[in-house]
C-alpha cells in the first residue's frame, strides 16, 4: 500500500474519531445541564432516590446490589475503559505512541500536565482532609477538549489534532495507572487470582479462533466480577481485556489480495447475478470465503473501536453525567467555593495543566528528545494545554473514588465543572487568535 493511501485511510479514521468525539460531547453537555437543572429543581429529592435506588440480583439467601449510579459507574464505565483500553494499545502498537522519538512530546506533555496539578493541589491540601483528592485535577477529557478543538474546524492542522490526540490517550494511561495503584483500598489475591485465570481463557479462547460472540462476552463479564470482588475498581477490568485484543490484521496483506482476487475470479467466471447464487453453490461459497477473509483482514481492535465509539459517545458517558453532575448548588456548597479541595482542583486544571503541558514539552523539545509537529507552534501547544485542563469524565470518575465525604463531593464536582469551562473557553480563544486564517491553513 502507498504512504498516500496508508495516510488517506488514517486520516479518514481520525475524522470519523473527531466527529464522534465532537457530537458526543454535545450529547455531554445536554445531560449535564439536565442533571445540574434537576439536582436544583425543586424535585431533586426525586433525582437522589434515582441515582440511589438499588437494583441487582437474588439467588436464596444470597443478593448482588448495586445503586443505579454504581451500576452505571462501575458497570458501564468498564465499556469505555474498554474503548480507553484498545485507544492505547493501538497508540502503543501502530500510533501517535509507537516509537520514542513520536512518543516523546505527547508523553512529556501529558507527564507534565498531571505532575503540576497534582503538586498544586497537594499543596494546598497537604495533611488535611481533601489530601486524598490529588488524582482530580491529573485528568483531561479527550471529548470535550477535541470538540472544542474541532470547533476551529480546517484551520487547526491535522497534526495538532493528532498531539491532542495523543496527549490524551496518554494522559489516560497515566490516570488509569493512578487510579489501580492510589485507588485501591485492599486487594482480595483469590478474586484476583480468578480475573487473572478467566483472562488466560479467553486469550486461549482468542488465539484458537472461537467465533462465539457470546463466549467472549461471557468471560468479559466474568473478569469485570472477579475485578470487583478483588477490591480493584471494577472498570479495570475493562482495561485487562482490551490488552488482549490484537490491533494488528490477522491476515497477510499478500494472502489476503491473493484470497480475494481468485475468488472473484472465480465469480466473474461464473457470471454472477442477483439469482444466480441461489442454484449455483460454488458461487455462495466463493462470497463467504471473501466474507471471512475480508473479516480476517480487518484489525480486531480497530473495528470493536468503529463499533463502541458511538456506544460510548452517545451512552456511556451521557449517562454517566447525568448521574454523576448533579451537584446541589445550595448555600453550604456555594459559600465554600475558597475550600483547599475546590481551589485545588481549580487552580490544578485551569493553571497546572496548561503550565505543565508548556514546561514538558519546552524541556523535551530543548533535550533534544522530541519536535514541534509540523505546521505547530509554541503559541498552539498553549491554547492545547488550556484544553487539557477540560478534566470532566475522569476528573468526576476519580473524585468518586478519591472523596467520601459528600461536601468534599458536591466541591470537587463544582471546581470540576467550573474549571473545565474556564479551560475550554481560554484554549478556544487562544486557538483562535493565534492559529492561521482558514484560507493559509488549507
Amino acid at each position: 500500500m502507498s504512504s498516500a493511501r496508508r495516510d488517506a485511510g488514517s486520516g479518514g479514521m481520525l475524522r470519523e474519531f473527531l466527529h464522534a468525539e465532537t457530537s458526543g460531547s454535545l450529547v455531554l453537555i445536554a445531560c449535564t445541564l439536565a442533571a445540574l437543572a434537576w439536582a436544583n429543581s425543586p424535585w431533586h429529592a426525586a433525582y437522589h432516590d434515582l441515582t440511589h435506588a438499588t437494583f441487582g440480583l437474588r439467588l436464596g439467601g444470597a443478593s448482588f446490589e448495586l445503586s443505579l449510579q454504581h451500576w452505571i459507574n462501575d458497570g458501564l464505565m468498564a465499556l469505555f475503559f474498554f474503548v480507553v483500553g484498545l485507544e492505547v494499545k493501538r497508540e502503543l502498537q501502530v500510533g501517535e505512541l509507537s516509537s520514542r522519538r513520536k512518543a516523546a512530546l505527547p508523553v512529556s506533555a501529558a507527564l507534565g500536565g498531571m505532575l503540576v496539578p497534582a503538586l498544586l493541589y497537594a499543596a494546598l491540601n497537604v495533611g488535611g482532609e481533601g489530601a486524598a483528592g490529588w488524582g482530580v485535577p491529573m485528568a483531561t477529557d479527550i471529548a470535550f477538549a477535541l470538540g472544542i478543538l474541532a470547533l476551529l474546524g480546517s484551520r487547526a492542522p491535522v497534526a495538532l489534532k493528532v498531539f491532542l490526540t495523543a496527549l490524551a490517550i496518554a494522559d489516560d494511561l497515566g490516570a488509569i495507572v493512578v487510579i489501580a495503584l492510589f485507588y485501591t483500598e485492599s486487594i482480595r489475591l483469590p478474586a484476583l487470582g480468578g480475573a487473572a485465570a478467566l483472562l488466560v481463557v479467553l486469550w486461549l479462547v482468542a488465539r484458537s479462533g472461537v467465533r462465539v460472540v457470546w463466549a467472549y462476552v461471557l468471560l468479559a463479564i466474568g473478569v469485570w466480577a472477579c475485578v470487583l470482588a478483588s477490591g480493584l475498581h471494577a472498570t479495570l477490568a475493562g482495561i485487562a481485556v482490551a490488552m488482549l485484543v490484537p490491533v494488528r490484521s490477522k491476515l497477510d496483506p499478500g494472502e489476503f489480495f491473493a484470497r480475494t482476487r481468485r475468488r472473484i475470479d472465480e465469480l466473474e467466471a461464473s457470471e454472477l447475478t442477483q439469482e444466480s447464487m441461489v442454484h449455483r453453490a460454488h458461487e455462495m461459497e466463493a462470497l463467504d470465503d471473501l466474507y471471512l477473509t475480508a473479516e480476517r483482514m480487518r484489525p480486531p481492535g480497530l473495528a470493536l473501536e468503529h463499533l463502541l465509539h458511538p456506544v460510548q459517545a452517545f451512552f456511556v458517558l451521557p449517562l454517566f453525567a447525568f448521574f454523576n453532575a448533579g451537584v446541589r448548588l445550595d448555600g453550604e456548597v456555594l459559600g465554600q467555593v475558597a475550600h483547599p479541595v475546590s481551589l485545588g482542583i481549580l487552580l490544578g486544571l485551569f493553571v497546572g495543566k496548561p503550565v505543565g503541558v508548556m514546561l514538558f514539552s519546552w524541556l523535551a523539545v530543548k533535550s533534544g528528545q522530541a519536535a514541534l509537529p509540523d505546521r505547530v507552534r509554541w503559541s498552539h501547544l498553549a491554547g492545547i494545554g488550556c484544553l487539557a485542563g477540560v478534566g470532566f469524565t475522569m476528573s468526576i470518575f476519580i473524585s468518586g473514588l478519591a472523596f467520601a465525604e459528600p461536601l468534599h463531593a458536591s466541591l470537587s464536582k463544582v471546581a470540576i465543572l467550573g474549571a473545565s469551562l474556564l479551560s475550554g473557553v481560554l484554549g478556544f480563544l487562544v486557538l483562535r487568535r493565534t492559529l492561521p486564517p482558514r484560507a493559509e491553513a488549507s
